[in-house]
């Protein structure tokens, strides 16, 4: 069975109107969410054997912390074309992944992270969780999903939990 961690970067800061939106920080909340988000993947065993990454800052920033926190350092891909793209897009790059990674973390931005998870979320989903993805899919929060199969196939999963910083703390 494989494992899709979907993961939005935390939130960033909008302090320097000067920097290009690629290049915005993390904000201090988002510091603190994201170490939070790492502590629980390491404490729920959720270990990516892969990481995808969007090429922004603040999605490589909230990658860091979250890593620093886990028992070891998966092998992590950095990718532009992660960056403000459509679910679509994303999906693509997911379908690419080596059938021998059996637990996928992909780190990136709203409208398309989110976008992807809903499309994602087939039947046999958690109601709970279903619930909370359809409210919102806030900074630093975590869908995890999991299905049989490879990833060059995957076009739905079971969402089994959605996770927000508000909801650990």
């Amino acid at each position: 069975m494989k494992q899709l961690l979907l993961l939005r970067h935390a939130k960033s800061s909008w302090d320097d109107p000067a920097l290009d939106d690629v290049d915005r920080p993390l904000a201090e909340r988002g510091l603190k969410a994201a170490k939070l988000i790492g502590r629980e993947l390491a404490a729920r065993d959720w270990l990516p054997d892969l990481v995808l990454v969007s090429s922004a800052l603040r999605t490589r920033d909230t990658w860091r912390l979250i890593a620093a926190e886990l028992p070891a350092y998966p092998k992590v891909v950095f990718a532009e074309a992660l960056y403000e793209t459509s679910a679509a897009d994303i999906l693509s790059q997911i379908r690419k992944v080596d059938p021998s990674s059996g637990c996928l973390a992909v780190v990136g931005h709203n409208p398309g992270l989110e976008d992807l998870a809903k499309q994602l979320a087939g039947s046999g989903s958690e109601a709970k969780a279903h619930k909370r993805l359809e409210e919102k899919f806030p900074t630093a929060a975590i869908a995890r999903f999991v299905f049989d199969g490879d990833w060059s196939g995957l076009s739905v999963a079971r969402l089994t939990h959605c996770l927000r910083p508000k909801d650990l703390s």
